[in-house]
């Protein structure tokens, strides 16, 4: 595909604008402004539609190709959604329109999204309340342990300073809790793939302020020492924080905040089918049991004894703004939609035939990838390739052998806890048929890497680019477009 910088030619155009006849005044200042033009190419319209139409083919995604991306939940997000979503009532509104005041019914059924989506997730996971403030999971994980900081000032636990985190857990919970201001402690997987008890038991000592649990893990596993976790983690005086990440194999089964865990975050624009990708949108929401509502982050939507709906700031001992406005609403209107969508009885089968799909290919695919923990799996199941490094094959060489099959690679690598990590996540929106043609690539990929590794260490062969320099990429990333 031609770089659109090789079709431009001088002075041809794409528009034609007039001349403004109305007396314009510069007001930026002289030295933040271009001093030549932006050597931009200069195409017509149509070899502009053609450049960006060929460019968005060359991608993989959702709407053409199966999207196994394990820990990132890329179901199919149904299109009628999205017409909700760019409603001018909805997307024409300024966050900063009056509430209640003249032209207060403006924001009236806005505020009211946010409200009931609210009260919908507090009954889904069986907390108190959710703040809907949070801009993207990482963000709820940080928004999360914040309250359980809050929590321990308030009650002078000045010593309990460390967080407890299962190796098993999403990478970026130690970095949230880094943030917060706790220290960390990292607590072993058993040989069964669950959190090891005595290593809790051992690092449970004062200074515990909790626990970051990732329900199901990054295993893909529903971890059975988890009650056991939260009743020792309670009687030592800390909080039991969950990682909801992996959310979308739990709906309508199992209610967090009635089996132990007192802060939750969960990611809208996964489990609640928003399109995301490439760090964005997202939306992470955070659930906490009742004694901890004190804490949550403002602005808060309340429902007033008249019915209509206002936005309060008055709330002592808030974490405060951990977000500009009122979260991510788009994202919060999806979910809205969707929830109403799919209703309670929907809410059971996404996670089960989530799960269903998940360990369809488990048993399909073991044979030929190793299962480090080969038991029943929940929404995504995790192989190794570490037996094809004899031959020379990592993990990403299978990934890139994908591509060439039409499949989006699954996450690899991670969780670190597994060497040559294949994570497989396939969602409940994917038909039985896509699914085997998704094994039947696996297993032809794997029969090569024995056969003819040499093959595989080529691939991808039908990509504009094979194989980059990825290192150099990340480290001396090339900015400029160059002539």
């Amino acid at each position: 595909m031609e770089l659109i910088f090789k079709q431009g030619r001088p002075g041809r155009k794409g528009s034609s604008i007039p001349d403004s006849d109305v007396p314009t005044k510069i007001s930026l200042p002289k030295e933040i402004l271009r001093e030549k033009k932006a050597e931009l190419p200069e195409t017509s319209e149509l070899q502009t539609i053609r450049h960006f139409t060929l460019l968005s083919r060359q991608n993989l995604g959702l709407d053409n190709s199966f999207y196994p991306l394990g820990s990132c939940t890329m179901k199919y997000n149904p299109k009628f959604h999205e017409q909700i979503c760019i409603m001018p009532e909805f997307s024409g509104l300024h966050p900063l329109l009056p509430q209640l005041r003249r032209g207060g019914a403006l924001t009236q059924g806005s505020l009211s999204v946010i409200y009931e989506t609210e009260r919908m997730l507090s009954e889904i996971l069986g907390f108190s309340q959710f703040t809907m403030q949070p801009l993207a999971g990482a963000h709820g994980e940080l928004t999360g342990v914040m309250i359980i900081a809050a929590y321990h000032r308030h009650k002078k636990n000045f010593r309990k300073k460390t967080m407890l985190i299962p190796d098993s857990a999403h990478g970026t919970n130690p970095a949230s809790a880094a943030m917060a201001g706790f220290s960390i402690k990292t607590l072993k997987t058993n040989e069964n793939g669950d959190m090891d008890i005595d290593e809790l038991k051992k690092n449970l000592d004062e200074t515990a302020a909790g626990i970051m649990i990732t329900c199901p893990n990054t295993l893909g596993l529903f971890d059975r020492n988890m009650a056991d976790a939260c009743r020792l983690v309670h009687e030592a005086g800390g909080l039991v924080y969950c990682d909801g990440a992996n959310l979308n194999a739990l709906l309508g089964k199992f209610k967090p905040g009635e089996n132990g865990v007192d802060v939750m975050h969960i990611n809208l624009h996964k489990t609640f089918s928003s399109p995301h990708g490439a760090g964005g949108p997202g939306s992470g929401p955070v659930g906490v049991k009742e004694e901890l509502t004190p804490f949550l982050p403002i602005s808060r939507v309340e429902k007033r004894d008249d019915g209509t709906y206002a936005l309060e700031y008055d709330f002592p001992q808030s974490i405060g703004y951990i977000a500009p406005f009122y979260g991510n609403f788009a994202v919060i209107l999806r979910a809205y939609a969707y929830l109403l969508t799919v209703g309670a009885e929907g809410l059971e089968k996404i996670s089960a035939f989530a799960i269903l799909n998940a360990n369809y290919i488990r048993q399909k695919l073991k044979d030929f990838y190793p299962l480090p923990f080969d038991r029943i799996c929940m929404h995504e199941c995790v192989f190794s390739a570490e037996k094809f490094l004899q031959k020379g094959i990592h993990a990403a060489n299978i990934a890139k052998a994908l591509i060439d099959k039409g499949c989006h690679p699954p996450t690899v690598c991670f969780p670190l806890i597994v060497k040559e990590a294949l994570m497989i996540e396939p969602t409940e929106t994917e038909t039985k048929e896509e699914l085997d043609k998704f094994i039947d690539a696996m297993i032809e990929i794997a029969k090569l890497a024995e056969d003819d590794p040499d093959k595989i260490k080529e691939c991808p062969l039908k990509t504009p680019a094979a194989r980059i320099d990825e290192t150099s990429a990340a480290r001396k990333p090339v900015l400029t477009c160059v002539n």
